[in-house]
């Protein structure tokens, strides 16, 4: 791998070695390595991963006390924007909903399952834990959804890499287990060949995932225009469709990625041709009162649909429940 300080902007000119800007963790370096190959594959132009570490990887806190939406990107940006590296894959729903001046998503690579997934002691589901379980979770949005529920679950907020949150539930040498379950998204455990420790994945009808939730963002300088021609065979118009939709939703609801907030949009052949049906739910952290709705339309109004539907929901509350959720 190559170091930061290895990597200045003029090396870009002597070679036509891509460098592609990564968090350290397993699984963002498996999500681009993916990404890596796949630019390799379509262009045959060798790329080379760039470790950076982020302030939401430096600290412990938990994501809400470190300012939340942008954590783990923002370090990567700069170093993108600065010429450090040409090239970022970043899990899309880290990213704030804003545009980043100067940089464009260059593609919008095929989703991996977005649905949650629950590890559980004893190949347990969500309906099986006895009351009082202790269920480990990062998100707000889980914490309030699983609240929701009414399962008498006790929910403990959790953070660190996908194994040391599937360790408190399974132990490991120098650590007992202390959850009965933790919920994660399917997506990492797919990605990092761990499915085999899922023991159920959940229903979007009972806990609905966050927006943008399994896909990736592939970022890179807007004025590169090799760069983006390259990156632009790795697109996909549905998975690109379907994240639009759901993030206008989240933006319009003036909501960061810490809230309370899901959404989910899918992709079905309708009697028109290819209809997108989203879904969209914001849940107090209690889960005592929640606000639900669907929108559904064609993909080429993915963004009206998102707009449409926020607007929809903050009829009905949602401001409310939002400002109660910061």
């Amino acid at each position: 791998m190559t170091e930061l300080a290895r990597s200045p902007r003029d090396r870009a000119a002597a070679t036509d070695t891509l460098r592609l800007g990564t968090r350290a963790s397993q699984l963002a370096t498996t999500q681009s390595r993916t990404v890596a190959d796949a630019i390799t594959a379509a262009s045959g132009v060798p790329v080379e991963l760039v470790h950076i570490s982020t302030e939401g990887d430096r600290s412990s806190a938990a994501i809400a006390q470190l300012g939340g939406t942008g954590v783990f990107v923002t370090t990567i940006r700069r170093a993108l924007a600065d010429g450090t590296v040409d090239v970022a894959v970043h899990s899309y729903k880290d990213l704030p909903t804003l545009p980043e001046p100067g940089l464009a998503i260059a593609a919008v690579p095929p989703r991996e399952d977005p649905r949650d997934a629950l590890v559980a002691r004893g190949g347990l589901t969500l309906g099986e834990l006895p009351a009082g379980a202790r269920v480990g979770t990062g998100a707000p949005r889980r914490v309030a959804q699983l609240r929701a529920l009414g399962l008498g679950l006790e929910v403990v907020p959790i953070r660190g890499n996908v194994d040391t949150r599937m360790a408190r539930v399974v132990g490991r040498v120098g650590q007992d287990a202390d959850l009965d379950a933790v919920v994660l998204a399917r997506a990492g455990l797919a990605r990092l060949g761990r499915l085999d420790a899922v023991t159920e994945t959940l229903d979007p009808l009972q806990v609905l995932p966050a927006p943008a939730q399994g896909a990736l963002a592939v970022e890179c300088r807007a004025d590169d225009v090799r760069t983006r021609r390259l990156l632009g065979a790795l697109d996909d118009p549905a998975t690109r469709a379907c994240v639009l939709a759901e993030r206008t939703t989240l933006a319009a609801l003036e909501a960061g990625c810490i809230a309370p907030v899901a959404a989910y949009a899918e992709l079905a052949e309708g009697e028109d041709g290819p209809e997108l049906f989203l879904r969209a739910s914001v849940t107090a952290l209690d889960g005592g009162d929640a606000v639900r709705g669907s929108a559904t339309g064609a993909p080429a109004d993915a963004e009206r649909l998102g707009r449409e539907l926020a607007a929809d929901l903050l009829d009905r509350g949602a401001a409310d429940l939002v400002s109660a959720s910061r």
